[in-house]
């Protein structure tokens, strides 16, 4: 169970402004895709779910646990999967970046190897391991990427528009693994196809969830809500 309680996200730089006005969500469903314009709020949403974001009013909870007094425990539970995966894969070769993530579960170095190997395996990337992360394509970073988060096997995956650098093959190769995975997947998409993945879809205009509900008539929605704001656009 994912909880926002009236949590809200504020900047006081330069000026103070709301990016996410008060939230009151439960998120239980298995697959939860989030839709909305560049600038919407829909990033920093999924941000608070693992406290990479804290709120500036009201509270977030996963599985009962703050993320600002938890954060820790939070994100034991929540693994995060950044748009760009060169911003979560640090090490020199992928096996390094498995074994970093692995750091703390195995202390020892065989056993940390062996985990490695077996994520590795699990991903079909055992022929990229010691492969440059520069070398490699950008889909094959991708799947890489979501390697080294779920190697610790958390609860919840947050994925920040994982398809967006992807072409058309590589974005169904992330698509039809998100399907696979037993985790609770929470992700936001420019691609409406991916969005028509999710069991629920939530659509953020302007730092507010402005529909909740059923993906194909989510995106119906969010489709209406973006032809009225580029009519109104032209008529300025």
């Amino acid at each position: 169970m994912i909880e926002f309680d009236d949590a809200t996200v504020q900047a006081d730089e330069p000026a103070l402004r709301t990016i996410l006005h008060p939230l009151q969500l439960a998120l239980t469903e298995r697959r939860i895709s989030v839709i909305g314009a560049n600038g919407s709020g829909k990033s920093t949403l999924l941000k608070l779910i693992n406290g990479l974001v804290l709120p500036s009013a009201g509270r977030v909870r996963v599985d009962g646990l703050d993320t600002g007094r938890r954060g820790s425990a939070v994100r034991a539970r929540v693994g995060f999967m950044f748009t760009d995966p060169l911003s979560q894969l640090i090490m020199p070769t992928g096996r390094e970046d498995i074994e970093l993530s692995l750091r703390r579960r195995h202390r020892q170095p065989a056993e940390r190897r062996a985990a490695a190997e077996e994520v590795l395996g699990r991903f079909n990337l055992g022929h990229l391991a010691d492969q440059s992360v520069y070398d490699l394509s950008g889909g094959e970073r991708q799947l890489l990427g979501l390697a080294t988060v779920l190697a610790c096997d958390p609860s919840v995956l947050v994925a920040d528009e994982p398809t967006t650098l992807l072409d058309l093959r590589n974005e169904d190769r992330v698509r039809q693994l998100f399907r696979q995975l037993d985790q609770q997947v929470i992700f936001t998409t420019h691609s409406l196809d991916f969005a028509l993945d999710a069991d629920r879809t939530l659509v953020v205009d302007a730092g507010r969830i402005v529909y909740d509900g059923a993906p194909s008539d989510a995106v119906a929605a969010y489709r209406e809500l973006s032809l009225s704001s580029s009519a109104a656009d032209g008529r300025q």
